[in-house]
């Protein structure tokens, strides 16, 4: 069953997949954890290296690191699974988290203080208060009242004409208070109107597919 970890292994890291050659810090790996079930779920594959070479797991410690991650350093705590596979006579560990029906999950950032993190593509990046917002009306199961005025009308028909805008340019040109934008953006998101594109720089907002 080998072949199974190779063909992962041949995707390369990726939104719902991530490798890690060793884990020395439970808060460090409690940010994936989180980033996987605030996303789509996810594997982590311990004991591989970035450039998909097999080191191998290097003692059952592994194991009981990211068992503290998870319960510990993952607030509330993330559910996960693992499974060991043998390749060339190394180990690799599966860890599998599934997307998750409690989130947002946070962890510990650099200050202690602790942060929602997303996947994105092969990164963990931290989640906005417009996201946040919106999945906070998710769980509400409330309906979406939307009044089309100017501030509604401006951003549908920039985003017409330009690919995208953030948060602070539909402030500034749409001449919109910072708290009327969010809620514009929130109601829009929920609707499927706008999604919301991160990048490790900046933030934008555009147009659905749809």
């Amino acid at each position: 069953m080998s072949h199974y970890i190779k063909n992962l292994i041949r995707e390369g890291e990726h939104q719902q997949l991530d490798f890690k050659f060793e884990i020395t810090d439970s808060r460090k790996i409690a940010r994936t954890l989180v980033a996987f079930a605030n996303t789509d779920g996810g594997k982590l594959l311990i004991g591989v290296k970035d450039n998909g070479s097999v080191a191998g797991v290097r003692s059952d410690e592994e194991y009981y690191m990211v068992e503290a991650a998870a319960h510990m350093y993952c607030k509330p705590e993330v559910g996960f699974t693992t499974k060991e596979w043998k390749i060339d006579g190394k180990t690799v560990m599966e860890v599998t988290i599934p997307k998750s029906d409690l989130r947002p999950h946070s962890a510990p950032y650099k200050n202690g203080k602790y942060k929602v993190y997303i996947r994105v593509r092969d990164k963990n990046l931290l989640a906005n208060s417009i996201l946040l917002k919106v999945w906070e009306r998710e769980k509400n199961k409330k309906g979406v009242l939307v009044r089309y005025r100017k501030e509604e009308e401006f951003l549908l028909k920039y985003l017409e004409e330009n690919e995208h805008i953030t948060f602070s340019g539909f402030c500034k040109k749409g001449g919109t208070s910072r708290y009327k934008a969010k809620n514009i953006l929130v109601n829009f998101i929920l609707l499927g109107i706008i999604e919301v594109i991160f990048t490790e720089k900046q933030t934008f907002y555009k147009l659905t597919k749809n």
